[in-house]
């Protein structure tokens, strides 16, 4: 069995008050002896930083993979899921609180080794593991031990991630990701600090890295919150930025807010709001967008961005219909769309399978 202290993790710097720095992200936690980061998970024991929660998690599930949402990575697959517990955000609309904001490790029932998880997937057909439910920045080693045993057995690796890290970390995390869907939570530094006590920059240059730097690929979901961060100025914003420094096929998904951990008095996100980004979106000459958490066909439907074909259609995860090639090109004007595509759409559908998987 895994020791919570028996693993040394990277990112780290002895400063000159005695203190290690942790360098994973940009909260740049500063430890003495026995403290941990902001993250939780992340502590210092002696002269070294510990990953408390390398080989645990809190749970394993079998998803479909527009559950992450990834709408243009082998639509139709599924993907075995998994997290641990912490986060270096500090979300009051966090959605998987109980998760990532947990300080009980005791929650993390599920311990399973790198080797034992890329051959559970493989078992059990998953195009891909997901590292989710909390951010994976957080257990970088972990998920990056993981990815490796996944590509050893032709499994792909997907990150569901706020972006939130420093350039090193950066680099050698995204070294081992075939996918990631990435958290964009609004257009504004004020949202970000206040809302999530982060800073919108760094995930912003995640973005740009993905883009320009990387053969990842990448996704962009961004939380509507009424009267938070669903103006239109501000989509437009966002929609504007996203098509400058990344171009139009990138795919952008708003998905709904329901209330939840430290705001409970905010109401659901309507649909009608979605709609209405998505089609700011559009309009602002995006390829890709669509709607999440709502039940609305349109916004889950794949659309050839030349001759507006519908190629994907989706009814909540099920893949209803699929008219993309192996080469992912329409077939009535020829036109590739942006992704990773198979000869033929999966047909998961809408399941979720919880299972367990053995630590060896």
């Amino acid at each position: 069995m895994m020791q919570e202290s028996s693993y040394a993790g990277r990112y780290w710097h002895l400063i000159a008050d005695g203190r290690i720095q942790c360098d994973l992200c940009p909260r740049d936690c500063k430890l003495h002896e026995g403290q941990r980061g902001a993250c939780f998970v992340r502590a210092r024991q002696g002269d070294q930083m510990i990953l408390t929660t390398y080989g645990r998690s809190s749970g394993f599930c079998i998803d479909p993979i527009e559950k992450k949402p990834l709408h243009h990575f082998y639509p139709g697959s599924s993907v075995l899921s998994f997290g641990t517990a912490g986060c270096n955000l500090a979300c009051k609309f966090c959605q998987n609180w109980d998760i990532s904001k947990s300080r009980d490790m005791d929650r993390l029932m599920d311990q399973a080794s790198p080797d034992a998880i890329a051959n559970a997937a493989l078992q059990h057909g998953c195009k891909s593991v997901s590292f989710t439910y909390n951010d994976p920045v957080i257990f970088a080693e972990y998920a990056m031990d993981v990815a490796d045993a996944c590509h050893a057995l032709g499994v792909q690796a997907v990150a569901v991630t706020a972006g939130y890290m420093h350039a090193q970390a950066r680099r050698d995390f995204y070294a081992k990701m075939d996918a990631a869907n990435v958290d964009l939570k609004a257009f504004t530094e004020d949202f970000y600090c206040k809302l999530t006590g982060s800073h919108l920059q760094p995930v912003l240059d995640t973005l740009v890295y993905l883009k320009r730097e990387t053969e990842v690929w990448f996704e962009i979901t961004t939380l509507l919150i009424p009267g938070h961060n669903d103006s239109e100025q501000e989509i437009a914003a966002l929609s504007q930025w996203i098509m400058r420094e990344l171009g139009p096929d990138v795919p952008l998904h708003f998905s709904a807010f329901h209330p939840d951990h430290k705001m409970r008095d905010v109401p659901a996100t309507p649909a009608a709001t979605l709609a209405r980004a998505r089609n700011i979106a559009l309009k602002e000459g995006m390829h890709h967008v669509y709607t999440g958490n709502v039940h609305h066909v349109e916004g889950d439907t794949t659309f050839c961005p030349v001759c507006h074909s519908e190629l994907i259609v989706r009814d909540w995860y099920q893949i209803k219909q699929y008219r993309l090639g192996a080469d992912g090109c329409c077939p009535d004007c020829g036109a590739r769309m942006a992704g990773c595509f198979g000869a033929r759409g999966g047909n998961f559908g809408r399941n979720r399978i919880p299972i367990a998987i053995g630590p060896a």
